[in-house]
């Protein structure tokens, strides 16, 4: 291709841009414009409406649909992440809590979700993060509740629980673990993580580290502040290396190439129906044989998929469990609905933790 043609190419996406801006700004002029109309519709609760995870599940179901490439969902996913990002703020700032201190995976979970234009407070508790978003401190909080390799979050799931506060949205993130360090890998006596990111690498630190003394820090990021010493390392993120000063002395330390977090979106509010949703509940079944088949029939009778099911001790009495449940559908479906008020009937405890909706992104999970 000759330097003439490139040019040209060139004054072509130059074009392009112009009519981009034009484009997005007529957008933001419209957005405006719904922002003026659901402060007027319901000005004490004009917050919850601003981040409405159906209606901008249906935003990015119809730009995958019209997606004829060469661009993947997952690049137009990241265009319009910003886009609504920028709509949102001007209605209003959100203001999201994370686990943090800076640099977590939970940060980067967050950013994913609401984009550049949010304001983001790191916690340095999940609990915390609850408390927070409960006195509306923040607008949504961002918790980890799942990893693929090492499975569930346990104190998210039991302040799910005791907390009023709903589901409304999920993250799924590819994790990759960095050893941090100011020395060098054959001097790293002691690693500093979080239990989970330890845990994550096990094998990785018994072949590379054997000697190694392995101690848990409270994040990821509070473990990079942690290894300042040229004899400490800690497993943590890419963004901790530059913030804390670190070097990064192995990339990919993680057991599993496919090792993925799941994130949830905690606010005052469960997302509306979008069509395509996931519902989360917790419910306890009675003391005889059966029960939990019993339980567990409920939805196979409405024909309901379980997409999740985990158990966990209630901490009310030795020997009995909650358990949590991911079902396609939500609340507000005539089956689901239905199904609920049967769960009730048989069940002593039964509480719907939150609905949002699941956009699937080239077959790789829900964003």
């Amino acid at each position: 291709m000759q330097k003439d043609d490139i040019a040209d190419l060139r004054r072509l996406v130059d074009k392009i841009d112009l009519k981009l801006v034009g484009l997005l700004n007529q957008r933001a002029e419209i957005s405006i414009k719904i922002g003026d109309a659901k402060r007027k519709s319901d000005p004490a609760d004009f917050e919850a409406e601003i981040f409405q995870p159906d209606r901008e599940g249906k935003v990015l179901t119809n730009v995958q649909a019209a997606n004829r490439g060469p661009l993947s969902n997952e690049a137009l996913h990241a265009v319009w992440a910003e886009i609504l990002s920028s709509s949102r703020s001007l209605q209003q700032t959100l203001t999201i809590g994370y686990l943090g201190p800076r640099a977590t995976f939970t940060e980067e979970a967050a950013k994913k979700c609401f984009g550049s234009s949010a304001t983001y407070t790191p916690c340095n508790t999940i609990a915390d993060v609850f408390y927070e978003t409960r006195k509306r401190t923040l607008t949504y909080g961002v918790v980890p509740i799942e990893n693929s390799t090492e499975g569930a979050v346990t104190h998210t799931m039991d302040m799910l629980v005791e907390s009023d506060l709903q589901i409304c949205g999920e993250i799924r993130l590819p994790v990759a673990h960095y050893l941090l360090s100011k020395g060098r890998l054959q001097d790293v006596k002691e690693v500093y993580s979080h239990q989970q990111a330890l845990a994550q690498c096990r094998r990785w630190l018994s072949a590379h580290l054997p000697s190694a003394k392995r101690i848990e820090a409270a994040s990821t990021a509070l473990a990079a502040q942690m290894a300042q010493a040229p004899h400490t390392a800690a497993i943590s993120t890419l963004t901790a290396a530059n913030i804390y000063n670190l070097e990064v002395i192995a990339a990919h330390v993680e057991d599993s190439a496919r090792n993925v977090t799941r994130f949830l979106v905690i606010g005052t509010h469960r997302a509306n129906q979008s069509g395509a949703d996931r519902t989360a509940l917790v419910f306890s079944v009675r003391d005889r044989v059966g029960a939990l088949r019993d339980a567990l029939t409920v939805f196979a009778s409405s024909e309901i998929n379980l997409t999740r099911i985990e158990s966990r001790p209630s901490r009310r009495k030795l020997w009995d469990y909650l358990f949590f449940v991911d079902l396609e559908g939500h609340p507000e479906d005539e089956h689901v609905a239905a199904a609920i008020h049967r769960l009730e009937q048989e069940c002593p405890f039964v509480k719907v933790l939150g609905a949002w909706p699941h956009v699937s992104l080239e077959g790789r999970g829900s964003e």
